[in-house]
């Protein structure tokens, strides 16, 4: 995967870019509408109003096969069941760069060989899916996304049920990629670290937009999450590193998401 594309989304009550190689975080408390929006997206739910533009074409106009080319997904973690080796979770992502029924080119072998090495799992290969780690299954499953050679990366909530240590490793990965990237995240310190731009939504909308050290607040994020915080910045002034306190008292929001 290398490259990346410039998205735009467009809607009665969202609109966000994302500019090539840039990495975009969604950020919003539970049912803000960020795995819908992401959905919109990589065509899984088409949007009521609105384009979906991935390159300055739109994704709802375009064949199968090829909005597939266009946009590699690692959606939230469903089945763990699989009965595949890694190398042929891997594989599944040359699909929509064959006719049916075509078969493997040596091309295809090198390129999944690149992204199992690229996520550090060559040694893997044959392992089966089922049996790997919450950690090791997102790093298949972004060797495959690598094998698909889109130039956009969708991610829905990747560091779910990750422990730290996963969650930083694989987003160190993806920071590596040079990719443009469109997630959403639960943890609003890894938002802040990685993301060169993160968009807040709320009940469905944009509440705020940018640099994360100009959104991520004092006063929006109790406001949005319901949770007081600290909010300090480097020397620098280029990142902001958040300290949670907790809930608003009589605040409408729960906590984090």
């Amino acid at each position: 995967m290398s490259g990346g594309v410039d998205v735009e989304l467009n809607a009665v009550s969202v609109s966000i870019e994302a500019a090539a190689g840039t990495f975009t975080g969604l950020l919003g408390p539970n049912g803000s509408g960020k795995s819908t929006l992401l959905r919109t997206i990589y065509r899984s739910r088409r949007p009521a109003t609105g384009t979906v533009l991935v390159d300055g074409r739109d994704v709802w106009c375009v064949s199968t096969g090829v909005a597939a080319r266009l946009t590699a997904v690692v959606a939230q973690e469903g089945s763990s069941d699989f009965d595949f080796t890694v190398r042929e979770m891997v594989e599944m992502g040359r699909n929509p760069h064959k006719r049916f029924m075509q078969r493997d080119t040596v091309d295809d072998e090198v390129i999944v060989a690149q992204s199992l090495n690229l996520v550090g799992l060559e040694s893997f290969a044959e392992r089966t899916f089922a049996t790997l780690s919450g950690g090791e299954k997102q790093r298949v499953l972004l060797a495959r996304c690598l094998a698909q050679q889109a130039p956009l990366l969708v991610l829905d909530e990747p560091t779910n049920h990750l422990d730290v240590r996963a969650q930083f490793e694989l987003l160190d990965l993806i920071g590596a990629l040079a990719v443009t990237t469109v997630a959403a995240l639960h943890d609003l310190n890894l938002a802040a670290r990685y993301c060169d731009r993160v968009v807040v939504l709320d009940r469905g909308r944009v509440v705020a937009s940018g640099v994360p050290v100009e959104v991520l607040t004092e006063e929006l994020i109790p406001e949005v999450f319901g949770v007081r915080c600290r909010c300090e910045l480097s020397e620098a002034g280029d990142r902001v590193d958040l300290r949670m306190i907790g809930s608003v008292a009589g605040g409408s929001r729960a906590g984090v998401s």
